[in-house]
């Protein structure tokens, strides 16, 4: 595949020295790059700049999600590339709007990027509406089902068992017993110096969990 691109790239990412970082080191590529730093901002943005790809993270702090974004613009612009970037291996736990996230969509882990340079073959592959269908599952991660996922969100929000019962209207018991059963699939064991639910949220933020 070809690795030169001198488009123009939109990168949409909340956190400041990160989207600095990667519009700096896109530019030395000589890629002409516009960063935004919130949905909002990006569709302002997106008729002037005009770009031929948009690089969105997920989580993109309070309200819509990066999904929400991508899915707009996959509608009115359907010819713009589109690379969501996130830190989690699978959408499921990326997303925390219940949305989902459009077929052209090249979904690109962060921990799998060496150097910003990496990311110049993915805008040639989301331009090509080349889709990554599945990652391989790495040595250090685990997988998950969807509903454990789910869980293990709505663990990582903080709440107890009995705010999951209620969340997902079930029995506290019932809730229990699937946060056991995550435990035991993230390979956590019992041990009271450590506490489980920081380590299975700190495993989902360091994209060590697959949901499949």
């Amino acid at each position: 595949m070809d690795t030169t691109f001198h488009g123009r790239v939109l990168l949409v990412e909340d956190e400041e020295f990160t989207r600095s970082l990667l519009v700096d080191g896109l530019q030395r590529l000589g890629i002409e790059v516009c960063g935004a730093a919130s949905i909002s901002e990006a569709l302002d943005v997106m008729a002037e700049f005009d770009p031929h790809v948009v690089i969105s993270d997920l989580n993109l702090g309070p309200g819509p999600s990066g999904a929400a974004l991508l899915s707009r613009i996959a509608d009115e612009y359907p010819w713009i590339g589109l690379i969501a970037l996130t830190a989690h291996s699978s959408p499921e736990l990326a997303i925390s709007d219940g949305r989902t996230l459009p077929e052209s969509v090249v979904y690109v882990v962060k921990s799998t990027l060496q150097s910003v340079s990496d990311l110049v073959p993915l805008t040639l592959a989301a331009i090509s509406n080349l889709q990554v269908v599945s990652m391989p599952i790495a040595n250090n991660q685990r997988v998950l089902t969807a509903v454990q996922g789910d869980v293990l969100r709505l663990i990582a929000e903080g709440l107890s068992n009995a705010g999951i019962a209620d969340a997902r209207g079930i029995s506290v018991r019932a809730a229990e017993s699937q946060v056991v059963r995550i435990f035991a699939a993230l390979g956590i064991e019992s041990d009271p110096h450590v506490n489980a639910r920081v380590k299975a949220v700190r495993m989902w933020q360091q994209g060590q969990i697959i949901v499949r």
